[in-house]
């Protein structure tokens, strides 16, 4: 049960950013899902779409689910990259809070309130802890690993919620990371101890694990993280990735 009065809820209001690229096959469930799953229609001020040039019928899908919401959700465009696409619908957004997630990433039930809930508490930024759609025992152990409050056990799938007023002090998304740009970010919020993660779950989807394998994936992402503690650059990241994971 939330401890929030309603009039605390109604001044509070969260633009909802979704980066997507080819998601024809996510994206209506998972704008159904944010919809149905609001604990009220009052605490989203916008869902904002920004695609980074689909080639398939995404945009189609997205403008046809918006035609019959009260909600209002927006459909922008911007050049590919995360966080090119996250800072271009964040430039866009009119709600005091941010939550950026992924096209496959399903937050839990009345996820608006557990957000505005912290926020009200002076927690401005954070994530949910995650499971993955898989009951695979090393998908479990790393989903587990995400109730603990570290850096090392976040990322973007968890989804981030940031006030705005915090996302423009801290500089933004850094656009020169074309991977590794939710952790950059999180980096910085731990750097000025800004960052709370919510006892409540995120469903994510299995699929790049399942595309690609897992134990190769785990691996050369576990090998991102220490191209990156190490003091490789934005460049070196994603030169890796290519080479490593989606060659």
């Amino acid at each position: 049960m939330s401890r929030l009065h309603s009039d605390k809820i109604v001044q509070l209001q969260l633009s909802i950013i979704i980066p997507i690229l080819n998601e024809a096959s996510t994206i209506c469930n998972l704008l159904s899902h944010l919809v149905q799953n609001t604990s009220r229609k009052d605490t989203i001020k916008e869902i904002i779409i920004v695609d980074g040039g689909s080639t398939d019928n995404s945009k189609e899908i997205v403008a046809d689910f918006a035609s019959s919401q009260e909600i209002v959700i927006s459909l922008v465009s911007s050049p590919k990259g995360r966080a090119k696409q996250m800072n271009k619908g964040a430039a866009s957004a009119s709600g005091e809070i941010l939550y950026f997630l992924h096209a496959d990433s399903f937050p839990p039930k009345k996820y608006d309130l557990f957000i505005i809930e912290e926020v009200t508490k002076g927690n401005e930024a954070g994530c949910f802890r995650m499971k993955f759609d898989s009951n695979h025992w090393w998908l479990r152990f790393v989903s587990w690993l995400t109730q603990f409050e570290s850096k090392r056990c976040r990322g973007g799938d968890q989804s981030q919620f940031i006030t705005a007023s915090l996302f423009d002090q801290i500089g933004r998304y850094d656009e020169s990371y074309e991977v590794y740009e939710d952790n950059e970010l999180i980096d910085r919020l731990f750097d000025i101890n800004a960052f709370v993660v919510i006892p409540e779950y995120i469903i994510t989807s299995a699929r790049r694990y399942k595309e690609i394998g897992i134990w190769r994936l785990q691996y050369h992402f576990l090998n991102i993280h220490m191209l990156r503690w190490m003091g490789a650059s934005s460049e070196d990241l994603y030169s890796y990735y290519k080479e490593k994971v989606v060659s």
